[in-house]
């Protein structure tokens, strides 16, 4: 078998793999010097590598080939391998066919992670096994030794991994949302949707569907094999978690359940409250009794670079969402303030249409800093509708903000971009934000003493 791509996923595939006894050779664009210690675990496993480019004859020679997420399923090997009857699959379809117990996947446009991570945490909180991977960092295929059948996994899945499962079946699938994304890979919104709705492609009427009544765009998709769910802030649902007033109510077969109070839940944003909605269903309808949803959605503090408060310093709130990757999570992120906002945009430019951003900078933005190369197309397209400074980098602009803010302000970053021009990732552009909010502190306390 031939693993493509060498990051986190593609690594714990052919290990996995390798401990198997299949003949597994891995393959990655990069030179060995770029892979660094994972060259050397893979070739102590005995796989064989090949590496600084891919080879079609490769592809064509194996029996089956499992995808990394990080490489392009129309590669052009990658289709000579499927017309000459190669099987395609991503890890994800290779970790099912090992895993034991229930699996809970989660996908969509924006909150997969925060919804993921709530899930899990309530699981847990409700005395029930539970593990937690996928998208989310650690590869489903890691899991698969620690799963026993009582176990939950939730699993956080990507439009990447979706696109090239086979048989792989959820027991329960959640889609929270669709938004323009990742147009740079898939050639349309109508694809990008497509790929996401393969989470319901094998599911069975003993399986568990729930999607977002709210949602412009997921309905439509919406399966004919699982019980479908729904979940609401706007309006009653005849399945599904529905907001009644003050409270939570999940309504399945004519009873409906309360499942906690809006109050218990602590996280920022309106969007937040359609992320407990998704995670109180599938946690429901996965065994844990309402007082656990409760407490567990008390109980999160959140996710790290998802509106993640870092510091106040002279009475101005800095926050880090380095996870809005597109601009549908900044509109969501700006929506969670009541204005007087610095915002710092930018990044590698996916495809996006900013100009979306318009209306809401100009109602509760002071100024927008932009950095990466994305800031020229930024500027471009919000111009007139906030003040614009030019930043560069991530650590100029944090700089730039402080000098500016006043307090009451807020100082957000939410790049609706992709990291990958200046960091490796997300996670580590939100790291040097907070790196550099916390230089301030520092700078703040040596002057006062």
């Amino acid at each position: 078998m031939l693993v493509v791509g060498l990051a986190r996923t593609g690594v714990a595939s052919a290990l996995f793999c390798a401990g198997r006894g299949a003949h597994v050779t891995a393959t990655d664009e990069k030179p060995e010097a770029e892979l660094a210690t994972a060259v050397d675990d893979l070739r102590a496993a005995g796989v064989t590598l090949e590496l600084g480019g891919h080879r079609k004859e490769t592809f064509l020679a194996q029996d089956i080939i499992i995808q990394s997420p990080g490489v392009a399923a129309e590669m052009e090997c990658f289709v000579a391998a499927r017309d000459a009857g190669v099987a395609v699959w991503s890890e994800l379809e290779l970790a099912w066919r090992f895993l034991r117990g229930q699996l809970i996947g989660i996908t969509g446009s924006n909150g997969k992670t925060t919804t993921t991570s709530l899930v899990g945490h309530i699981l847990s909180n409700a005395g029930l096994p539970t593990l937690v991977g996928g998208n989310i960092g650690t590869p489903l295929i890691s899991l698969v030794d620690l799963s026993v059948e009582t176990s939950r996994t939730v699993a956080e899945m990507s439009s990447f991994q979706l696109e090239t499962i086979d048989k792989m079946r959820p027991d329960i699938a959640v889609w929270l949302n669709l938004t323009p994304d990742h147009l740079d890979r898939h050639a349309s919104l109508q694809l990008y949707g497509q790929a996401k709705a393969r989470i319901f492609e094998n599911q069975t009427e003993n399986d568990a569907a729930i999607l977002n009544a709210d949602d412009p765009e997921t309905p439509r998709y919406a399966p004919s094999g699982p019980r479908v769910h729904w979940f609401s802030r706007e309006r009653r649902v005849m399945t599904g978690a529905f907001v009644r007033e003050n409270e939570i109510v999940f309504r399945q077969d004519g009873e409906q359940t309360v499942l906690l109070r809006r109050g218990d839940i602590g996280l920022r944003g309106e969007h937040n409250v359609e992320n407990v909605l998704a995670a109180a269903a599938a946690a429901f309808l996965a065994g844990a009794p309402p007082s656990a949803i409760a407490e567990g959605v008390r109980t999160f503090a959140g996710v790290e670079h998802r509106l993640e408060f870092v510091a106040k310093i002279s009475g101005v709130e800095y926050f880090n969402d380095s996870k809005a990757t597109n601009v549908d999570a900044t509109l969501k992120a700006i929506d969670a303030f009541a204005g007087n906002l610095l915002i710092i945009l930018g990044g590698k430019d996916k495809g996006s249409d900013f100009t979306a951003l318009r209306e809401p900078l100009h109602r509760r933005a002071r100024v927008a800093l932009t950095i990466g190369k994305a800031a020229e197309k930024i500027s471009a397209q919000i111009a007139g509708a906030v003040a614009v400074e030019a930043a560069g980098t991530l650590e100029r602009a944090v700089h730039m903000a402080h000098e500016m803010a006043r307090p009451g302000d807020v100082v957000l970053l939410a790049p609706a971009c992709a990291s990958f021009d200046q960091f490796d990732n997300y996670e580590h552009r939100g790291r040097v934000f907070k790196q550099a909010v916390r230089g301030l502190m520092a700078e703040g306390e040596k002057k006062a003493s």
